[in-house]
């Protein structure tokens, strides 16, 4: 294998590359990126088994064909010190070459036959979803994804397909996400995606995708870029129960004034105590320490008695700092019960701080 190409494709390449390498243990196969020359195209794959990346491209200069493994890490750590140009990618005696002028570096390599094989679209389920609906939906329930919860379901995000709309749902047990899009289905499916890889799915895919599943995978084409997840084997909670079925009150408040509200008190501490007025909102801190944090904003809440919730700040801030909209709506019920924030198709339900 021999080629030659310039810095910013190949570096742009390995860059998206690190987030599926092995970093941890550089004796696996999976700390490599894999590099494949044929048919006048550069094919490069990362893969930690877990998640998977492959991208294409035919803006290279091809010498002879080939192909090789190599720390991504590593390769990506010299591509990104040599100067802005033509590369040259070589390889000799099991060796990848990589040089530029009068610099030149090696990097051992491993057999590409024992790279890993990536899972096709051949004999699939299909999903018709448009890319934006996808990441912007992904985008609103990502912050409500749990992490490290023994209950494995939870560390990912379930995408409910109904016959005439998809549900994506996350929670991490004290607030749930839901965002709700008008989608025409054959079939009624539900899958879980991994944290990770909706993460990486959101900085991938801008143009026309393909999904293809099944049992075990989740893939993603699109015009320069295939993806692969395996998916959460588990049942994720019935999500539509922990929603309340009636609201007593509902309000329609400004998005920038309550961030500039609650992002005052959080100075001092995370869990906020919001009481609202006839007349006005006013924002407290709860914290255990002799300091205090408070500010007021004049509006017109309708409540003829005081109304009390308390929360921690991140959620509402997660919720606000996801959607567009200037104002947003909050059900409430009793200060001890569940609350709703809604925009449009999102929702985010929370689990007040009992004090």
């Amino acid at each position: 294998m021999k080629i030659t190409v310039s810095k910013s494709i190949i570096e742009n390449i390995l860059v998206y590359a690190q987030p599926f390498l092995e970093k941890k243990d550089t004796s696996q196969i999976t700390s490599h990126v894999f590099i494949d020359v044929n048919n006048s195209n550069l094919t490069i794959k990362a893969t930690d088994h877990e998640i998977g990346f492959e991208v294409k491209t035919n803006k290279i200069n091809i010498i002879s064909n080939g192909s090789i493994t190599a720390n991504g890490k590593k390769l990506l750590d010299i591509i990104r010190i040599l100067k802005d140009g033509e590369i040259n990618l070589e390889v000799k005696n099991e060796t990848l070459f990589i040089s530029q002028a009068h610099s030149n570096f090696k990097l051992p390599t491993f057999s590409f036959n024992d790279f890993p094989e990536f899972p096709t679209a051949n004999n699939k389920g299909r999903i018709t979803i448009d890319s934006h609906s996808l990441i912007d939906s992904l985008k609103k329930i990502t912050p409500a994804i749990d992490t490290n919860n023994p209950k494995f379901e939870l560390n990912g995000a379930l995408i409910d397909i109904k016959q005439d709309n998809i549900n994506f749902a996350s929670t991490d047990t004290r607030r749930l996400a839901i965002v709700n899009i008008t989608n025409q289905n054959e079939k009624e499916l539900s899958i879980i995606i991994p944290k990770k890889a909706i993460v990486e799915i959101q900085k991938l895919f801008f143009d026309n995708i393909e999904l293809f599943y099944d049992d075990t995978n989740l893939i993603i084409h699109s015009q320069q870029y295939t993806f692969f997840t395996k998916l959460i084997n588990g049942k994720f909670p019935e999500y539509s129960r922990i929603i309340p079925k009636e609201i007593s009150n509902t309000l329609v408040l400004p998005k920038a004034i309550m961030i500039d509200s609650i992002k005052q008190i959080t100075t001092i501490s995370l869990d906020v105590k919001i009481t609202f007025f006839q007349n006005s909102i006013k924002f407290e801190s709860l914290s255990d320490d002799n300091i205090e944090a408070k500010t007021e904003i004049n509006y017109n809440t309708g409540f003829d008695e005081p109304f009390v919730i308390a929360i921690n700040s991140k959620y509402l801030l997660d919720f606000l700092n996801s959607i567009n909209s200037s104002e947003f709506s909050i059900g409430l019920n009793e200060g001890n019960l569940p609350f709703i924030l809604s925009d449009n198709n999102f929702k985010t339900v929370v689990m007040p701080i009992v004090i």
